[in-house]
């Protein structure tokens, strides 16, 4: 079979067999892709020390069903100042586990690729701040289908950035501005326009939640993150323990 050759950012690891590794790649052009690095614990000449988690990589691998064949790969960064930093890579493994639970296997998406490490580049170069947290979400969110329904009043067609919002979820998912809603978890404008923003803009560290905003965004992402994947977030565990 032909050797294929791709970027690609690893999202999962661990030690299979005697000297193998198991390794999730997020790569651009080939979406999610799960395979077995053979002898990946004793050859230097192939892998050195490439195989670690958040590495950006150019891989080369043999695609098979269920679970391909990485031959070797170079490494592009592997993101240093992320490595010395306990938050930053707590935030890095929240990142790679939501796109591991909520990307299909062999899925293109160029967009999330993007995204996913750009998020990686900023937290490498900058000082972290929750709002880059949520900015990262809301856009991985719209990416995947996910939208956020923050624009428009369902029932009256009013801009929520300029009435503010309550949300409500249970049988049905409603967000909708103060005058026609029948009560729930409140949104201010100020905080609707800069979720509103996050979609516009495609730069970390230009939207920042000020005040009680960063509760009421955060708790809206949370719940609609929850309700599209299978099992709770390991990484969101340890993000709450440690926080």
């Amino acid at each position: 079979m032909n050797s294929l050759s791709d970027e690609a950012i690893i999202i999962g690891l661990m030690d299979y067999r005697e000297a193998d590794k198991l390794v999730t790649l997020f790569t651009k052009e080939h979406g999610k892709i799960r395979g077995v690095a053979k002898g990946a614990k004793r050859s230097q000449k192939r892998f050195g020390g490439a195989l670690e988690l958040f590495a950006k990589l150019t891989v080369r691998f043999i695609h098979h069903e269920g679970l391909s064949t990485i031959q070797d790969c170079d490494i592009l960064t592997i993101f240093p100042n992320i490595r010395y930093n306990l938050e930053k890579i707590t935030m890095s493994g929240y990142g790679a586990e939501l796109i591991d639970l909520l990307s299909a296997e062999e899925c293109p998406n160029q967009r999330l690729f993007r995204l996913f490490s750009s998020y990686l580049e900023y937290l490498d170069s900058s000082v972290f701040d929750i709002s880059d947290r949520r900015f990262f979400e809301i856009n991985l969110l719209n990416i995947l289908g996910y939208r956020l329904p923050i624009e428009h009043c369902p029932k009256c067609g009013r801009n929520l950035a300029e009435y503010g919002a309550e949300w409500i979820t249970g049988n049905q998912f409603i967000v909708s501005c103060k005058e026609c809603s029948v009560g729930g978890k409140s949104l201010s404008p100020l905080t609707i326009k800069l979720m509103q923003q996050s979609l516009k803009t495609g730069h970390f560290g230009t939207i920042r939640f000020v005040g009680s905003g960063i509760d009421e965004a955060g708790e809206l992402i949370d719940v609609t993150i929850a309700s599209n994947i299978q099992r709770p977030l390991r990484s969101l565990e340890f993000i709450k323990l440690y926080s």
